[in-house]
């Protein structure tokens, strides 16, 4: 009871988080850029197509969130979690270091493991999974979990070549 207990607590959080963040970058709530800032700012820093990164990642953190909250195909919401938050780390804050005060990868890097965690563990007992009786076996999750790592290095290929590109075009 204790386990499914934390583990509500912590899908409520961490979705409710993920649904405001991703709603950020979708239609500006919360002080977010919207759909259109946000395509602006990933094209900004290489991103091509900038439109599908960002329908990527506003739904794997609005859906993903959403699912994960409620406990309702937790692996593939944990999957769509993890995969944004990947892409946050290595595309967005790793070249900030670690730490969340110098714009650093500290918390999607916390965000994603949680999401992994989860995703592993199951939504516990105070889930809609728990209520329909749903397990996803554990190698299908583990191979959406290297699907989007795969699909994350790839968006980082692309953009970095894109940034080349750009930085080259600008020099000469």
């Amino acid at each position: 009871m204790e386990l499914s207990l934390g583990l509500l607590i912590i899908r409520i959080v961490v979705g409710l988080l993920l649904i405001g963040h991703g709603s950020q970058k979708a239609f500006g709530w919360f002080g977010g850029g919207g759909f259109a800032g946000t395509v602006g700012f990933l094209k900004s820093i290489g991103f091509k197509p900038a439109g599908f990164w960002v329908l990527l990642g506003v739904s794997g953190e609005i859906i993903g969130g959403l699912l994960f909250l409620l406990g309702l195909l937790t692996p593939l919401g944990a999957a769509a979690i993890f995969a944004s938050m990947l892409m946050a780390v290595i595309k967005m804050h790793w070249k900030a270091g670690l730490w969340s005060q110098n714009g650093g990868y500290e918390y999607p890097l916390v965000l994603a493991i949680v999401a992994l965690a989860v995703g592993l563990i199951g939504p516990g007992s105070y889930s809609i999974d728990a209520l329909l009786g749903f397990t996803l076996p554990t190698f299908i999750f583990w191979s959406l979990i290297v699907l989007s790592i795969i699909v994350d290095l790839v968006g980082r290929a692309i953009s970095n070549q894109t940034s080349a590109a750009k930085e080259k075009q600008q020099a000469a």
